[in-house]
């Protein structure tokens, strides 16, 4: 299985694209900024969205997606999420101020859009993909999600500060990736406590929690783009000084990268 990274940034600037996975040709989790480098056709290939939670840089692309494919199809696009992020959706978005409604066009029994709810913790299959909703402590309602591929599971954090539930879980998996964010550096530790993000040093004590038995690479996302160079220092740094990192391999996704599972 392929997941092709279409965006991994906290925000955006020059070559930044926020958070955007697609898995295969068919599913998108999250419709960061980064969806916008997909052609027309591949966006009017992608038959469900599942978004980890309601912030804007991981729905970013979602309505515009939608107005660029619409035409194109002939059945709805599903939206999976956590019930709060629908809610946030319906109230924010998708109201006929923002955006049209497009759960109710053109008409509600064949509208462009169908929301699909989900708890954390459900198990979902989806285009013959198994997709598990994982913990995830934020700011609003969020998820990270473990994604089934060949090799074994791909684990998205999503947005999350320290959170022993989503390794509670991940150490039961057979992880062949983990994608986990940190935000920000340590210099902004507090900002990054209060706005429930990890930081290098809070990653080291996350990263700590990982089942001795499993090792696989472990990509770095989320890093605002102003920050992004010194939190690769500051991880460089522990990665020298913190048994809980130097047992591991580290790296950086970016923006392009194509992996397989």
């Amino acid at each position: 299985m392929q997941i092709r990274v279409l965006g991994c940034s906290g925000a955006i600037a020059k070559d930044c694209r926020t958070t955007s996975f697609l898995i295969g040709d068919r599913i998108l989790i999250d419709a960061g900024t980064g969806v916008g480098d997909l052609t027309l056709e591949e966006m009017g290939r992608i038959d469900h969205v599942l978004l980890t939670h309601s912030h804007l840089d991981h729905i970013a692309a979602l309505p515009l997606m939608l107005d660029s494919v619409s035409s194109l199809r002939r059945s709805p696009v599903q939206v999976h999420a956590l019930p709060a992020t629908i809610e946030a959706l319906q109230m924010h978005v998708f109201n006929n101020v923002i955006w049209p409604d497009f759960s109710t066009i053109p008409s509600q029994a064949s509208p462009f859009l169908r929301y699909q709810p989900f708890e954390t913790g459900d198990l979902m299959t989806i285009d013959g993909t198994e997709i598990e909703a994982l913990p995830a402590r934020h700011t609003v309602p969020a998820v990270g999600f473990a994604v089934r591929g060949h090799m074994g599971w791909w684990v998205f954090s999503g947005d999350t500060e320290r959170n022993q539930a989503f390794w509670d879980r991940v150490n039961a998996l057979h992880v062949s990736q983990l994608v986990i964010e940190t935000a920000f550096s340590n210099r902004e530790r507090e900002l990054a406590r209060r706005s429930l993000h990890l930081s290098p040093d809070t990653l080291a004590q996350e990263l700590a929690n990982i089942n001795t038995a499993s090792r696989c690479p472990i990509y770095i996302t989320h890093t605002k783009p102003s920050e992004t160079e010194l939190i690769m220092e500051e991880i460089r740094q522990l990665d020298g000084m913190t048994h809980s990192l130097s047992s591991h391999d580290i790296r950086w996704l970016g923006a392009g990268q194509t992996l397989e599972v």
